[in-house]
């Protein structure tokens, strides 16, 4: 049988670990880890002698102090060490929730991401944030983002809806970006029943005019069962691993699909997807068991 001065042992025992576990949730874990995610694959259908590295970053959410403009370009710094042939920003740039001491402007995480470099360039799509907190996108019912405007500012294309043709010693191979699955918030402010998406499949896969192979980037991995067979790898964000993972599974995701695309390199029907982790924090600046990550993919 426990005795008293046993049970307060136990007890504040257990009150030494929630608070360490909180602190290494709420703070070591979202400012301090960086984690550098590799996957090697050859998908079906890619062209036989094509070796590309791809850098993907996503969902940095920036704002003070959980992701500064100074800590966005360390992580550039980071990422251009890889030496990927190709760059990747997967969208989610805005800051995204409440729990923050200052946001960080357009202009300074855009400045901070004009830092990475890669031969065949850094290519960008937007996220449902990037919509979300934009007043006068919401109120216009598309068109552009500040965020669309400040990477163009700093010379990064945006894809929306739209696909680019690029070679790599002399074999071709395309990226195709979808706007966002999320976009525009129902309110009726905004005249608008239900949350409406501005993305494009099919307009998007039909500006491919050859048999190289395709890369879709789509934030929200929710659109994958329909991506064709046609697109070698889908490269998704938005989920951050649901930023509590334990044991291969998030309590929640942000996904209608559940744990099903929560995080992670996922095979259906011979079709791939990867879903990044991601980078910062929304809703909560808490991870746990899915550390701010970078991904490196070696394709061929």
């Amino acid at each position: 049988m426990i005795t008293r001065r046993g049970f307060f042992k136990v007890l504040g025992g257990s009150v030494a670990g929630v608070v360490s576990l909180g602190g290494y949730a709420f703070a070591y874990e979202p400012l301090a880890r960086l984690a550098i995610t590799h996957y090697q694959l050859t998908p079906p259908g890619w062209t036989p002698g094509l070796k590309l590295r791809v850098v993907a970053l996503a969902d940095l959410h920036a704002c003070e102090p959980w992701m500064s403009a100074s800590r966005i370009a360390a992580i550039c710094h980071k990422a251009n060490e890889l030496e990927g042939d190709v760059t990747v920003l997967l969208g989610d740039y805005a800051a995204g929730m409440n729990m923050v001491t200052q946001y960080v402007h357009s202009s300074q995480w855009s400045k901070a991401l004009a830092t990475l470099q890669a031969p065949l360039g850094v290519h960008a799509i937007m996220g449902n944030h990037d919509w979300w907190e934009d007043r006068t996108a919401q109120k216009n019912g598309g068109m552009e983002t500040f965020g669309h405007r400040a990477l163009a500012d700093v010379g990064i294309p945006v894809y929306g809806n739209r696909a680019v043709r690029l070679e790599k010693d002399g074999r071709g191979f395309w990226l195709a970006g979808l706007e966002d699955q999320l976009a525009l918030l129902p309110g009726r402010k905004w005249g608008r029943t239900q949350m409406l998406g501005l993305d494009d499949l099919e307009g998007t896969m039909a500006q491919v005019t050859d048999d190289a192979p395709v890369i879709l980037l789509a934030h929200e991995p929710d659109i994958f069962p329909r991506v064709p067979e046609r697109v070698s790898l889908t490269l998704s964000g938005h989920t951050h691993g649901g930023q509590i993972r334990l044991l291969g599974r998030s309590p929640i995701v942000p996904s209608r699909y559940g744990n099903r695309y929560a995080y992670g390199h996922m095979i259906e029907e011979g079709r791939n997807i990867i879903v990044s982790g991601g980078l910062g924090c929304s809703i909560a600046p808490v991870r746990f068991g899915v550390p701010p990550e970078i991904v490196v993919i070696d394709l061929g």
